[in-house]
């Protein structure tokens, strides 16, 4: 028979020593590790190391980059950990231009600024000099142009505020492609209707209509035009029905038109 080995106390005793050394060293490192890195994030966090030293920009058209940051509030003194992004956000939309924004912090030491700015409908001319009109119906009076560019329409006659902005919040509705086709919107209020306008557009037919339910209307302007004989020349009524008031040899003529695809007659 084999006899098993007996270890004697007295040999288990330096090395159950030598173990416990060895699990007191480790504990004390980790310790020590946590300790130093804490100290080291509050000295960085202390130090100008943490400070925003890079605001950047972006998304902006109307509103110049240096203005953005100004109404940011921040500086390369703040702390790039304790930047209130909503408050920046808060400040930054105050602009009539800034429709939303957004705070991006990029390690180590840089802010990033999203700017999204209200669309363009349209231009309005004042003094001879032509503005930018926003879709929330503010016209940038820092950008003066000589001429209207032809990727939105002229929005003349527009004298009071109200009925520019129910203007443009309708051009927004209104798909792109027919907008396009417009070239100028003169506001023409009658004691019966402050909201009547007239369209000039770019295929030659003029628009009556209203600005109430503008969006809905106008949406059926290529059908209506499709269902015209080539080479028609008249106005396009678009009110509580469709018609085309036609002007040949100098006799008015009109004809009934379905706001769909076929024509209803002529009256």
């Amino acid at each position: 028979m084999s006899q098993k080995k007996v270890v004697s106390i007295e040999d288990r005793i330096p090395k159950l020593k030598q173990a416990r050394k060895k699990k007191a060293n480790r504990r004390l490192i980790f310790y020590l590790s946590i300790f130093f890195v804490l100290i080291s994030i509050v000295v960085y966090l202390q130090s100008p190391l943490s400070q925003v030293r890079h605001i950047e920009v972006a998304g902006n058209e109307y509103i110049d980059q240096q203005e953005v940051k100004s109404l940011s509030g921040l500086s390369t003194e703040d702390n790039f950990w304790n930047v209130d992004k909503q408050m920046v956000i808060d400040n930054i939309q105050q602009h009539p231009v800034v429709k939303d924004a957004e705070v991006l912090r990029h390690f180590p030491t840089t802010i990033e600024i999203k700017v999204k700015e209200y669309n363009r409908v349209g231009y309005v001319r004042e003094s001879g000099a032509y503005y930018p009109v926003l879709e929330n119906g503010q016209s940038l009076k820092q950008e003066k142009m000589k001429s209207a560019r032809a990727d939105a329409p002229l929005l003349s006659g527009f004298t009071k505020d109200t009925y520019l902005q129910d203007m443009t919040k309708e051009l927004q509705r209104l798909p792109a492609s027919i907008v396009g086709l417009i070239s100028e919107i003169n506001w023409e209020p009658t004691e019966e209707n402050p909201y009547k306008i007239t369209l000039f557009m770019n295929d030659g037919f003029e628009v009556e209509a209203t600005i109430r339910n503008f969006s809905t209307k106008m949406k059926a302007y290529p059908s209506i035009v499709a269902q015209l004989e080539p080479g028609s020349e008249g106005i396009i009524h678009i009110g509580v029905g469709a018609y085309f008031e036609s002007y040949q040899e100098g006799e008015e003529q009109e004809q009934d038109i379905e706001e769909g695809d076929q024509v209803e007659g002529e009256g």
